[in-house]
């Protein structure tokens, strides 16, 4: 069974950083491409960065770039998203999504992550 296990979100003020990770099992973790997914509230789903399968190449969107980062660590079964430089608009339910940007919308994701960014 495929699990995707998020973890890291919490409260930041604006110009903070976090962290997030998503621990993936029941499937074969180094052969998929993955990505990052948000939604905010009141708003549909929002493509954030995907990552290859070795990790060599990443996108971002537009609205993170330069800010967030996507890796992973195959060894590990983890991927991950570094935040820094926070704003209010990043506020929302981070997921870790099993597949490229092309099928984000219909990719199985985890049960997410809240982040908020607030003074």
């Amino acid at each position: 069974e495929v699990q995707l296990v998020e973890s890291g979100g919490g409260l930041v003020q604006p110009g903070g950083s976090l962290r997030l990770s998503c621990a993936a099992s029941g499937f074969t973790f180094a052969n998929y491409g993955m990505s990052w997914v948000r939604q905010a509230p009141t708003k549909g789903l929002e493509w954030v960065a995907s990552i290859t399968t070795g990790g060599s190449t990443t996108t971002v969107a537009d609205s993170v770039k330069g800010r967030f980062t996507i890796s992973r660590d195959n060894a590990k079964n983890t991927l991950y998203l570094q935040m820094n430089s926070l704003e209010p608009d990043d506020t929302a339910v981070y997921y870790c999504s099993l597949g490229p940007r092309s099928t984000y919308y219909r990719n199985q994701r985890g049960q997410g992550t809240q982040v908020t960014v607030s003074s």
